[in-house]
């Protein structure tokens, strides 16, 4: 099948961004010539659909979904191909290291992989980090060495395109099988990528940034798809001190957000959190601050004289029935 075929229209079908992609994430650390450890991932877009054991023996699917639509005999080719592939890649590098002037402990980190936009194929990238640099590419069925990286990488371009026959492989799983296997996720996992899990959100008080200051918290978790809006408000007016930390999953698929906003401890009063996600169907989420500082104070109510009560009966208990 050529490279440039036209796949059918899946755009909206699984809620992902466009380019939607497919790749492959490998981190190789080697701590002396006995010693190694290796890290694969697969994953769709932000979803990680794909490992594997540490010999590479063996794919791991993270979802029922994650085999797409090939076939046990093309998973079997490919598993072999993959097993192949990693024995020789950790291999070489124990072998090549001196030549390349590797100095152990080294790391090399290599991400392959499509894209689809708008339903076609729009390209492909394998890339491979060395100490975490950019070291070499694959490109146009060949590799290129990264323009930091000097003679080493020019060197190790030098043996990899020496057999052009490999390279040919590379180019077909990038270029024909990727793209292919990308529409079959997107369809397998349909059921699953279009769900829609509403957000949870509470408030805290974060570490103080000073005196007479406050960090208030605003927690959102729980809620897929990724994209979602999250700001603290006065009132309409969106306060533009507002930092988001980086959106992170969590075990269950779903994702975790938290938005922090500095303030003076006097104008805390009238600040609000909105939450914006296509879950909730234009029903945003809004927690105001005072209900979180009067619900901390009613608990404080309630502990502090449920504690001297059980203070009490304790001492009774103590002096009165010696």
């Amino acid at each position: 099948m050529p490279a440039n075929f036209c796949l059918k229209t899946y755009q909206g079908q699984a809620g992902l961004k466009e380019p939607v992609s497919f790749h492959v994430i490998q981190i190789a650390s080697f701590y002396n010539h006995s010693w190694k450890r290796n890290l694969i991932s697969g994953y769709l877009g932000d979803l990680q659909t794909h490992t594997s054991d540490r010999n590479c023996s063996t794919i791991i699917f993270l979802w029922p979904w994650s085999r797409g639509n090939f076939s046990n005999e093309e998973w079997k080719e490919l598993e072999m191909l993959f097993h192949i592939r990693c024995v020789q890649f950790l291999e070489e590098m124990h072998r090549y290291s001196r030549e390349l002037q590797f100095e152990y402990p080294f790391e090399i980190q290599g991400t392959g992989g499509c894209e689809l936009h708008s339903g076609k194929f729009s390209g492909s990238f394998f890339r491979v980090a060395y100490q975490g640099s950019d070291f070499v590419s694959f490109q146009n069925n060949s590799w290129l060495p990264s323009p930091v990286a000097g003679n080493m990488a020019k060197r190790h371009c030098k043996m990899l395109n020496q057999n052009q026959h490999e390279n040919d492989i590379t180019h077909s799983l990038l270029s024909d099988t990727c793209p292919r296997f990308i529409l079959g996720l997107l369809d397998a996992g349909k059921a699953h990528l279009q769900r829609q899990v509403k957000p949870e959100a509470w408030l805290s008080r974060g570490l103080s940034p000073g005196p007479g200051h406050l960090e208030l918290v605003c927690h959102v978790s729980g809620f897929y798809p990724k994209p979602v809006w999250v700001k603290w408000m006065r009132g309409e007016q969106e306060q533009q001190g507002t930092q988001r930390g980086d959106i992170l999953p969590n075990a269950d698929g779903t994702w975790y957000l938290r938005a922090t906003l500095e303030v003076a401890a006097g104008e805390a009063a009238g600040l609000s959190c909105r939450v914006k996600h296509s879950s909730l169907e234009g029903q945003d989420i809004v927690l105001y601050w005072e209900h979180h500082s009067s619900m901390g104070l009613i608990i404080l109510a309630v502990i502090v004289p449920l504690l001297l009560l059980i203070g009490l009966a304790l001492w009774f208990r103590k002096h009165c029935f010696r």
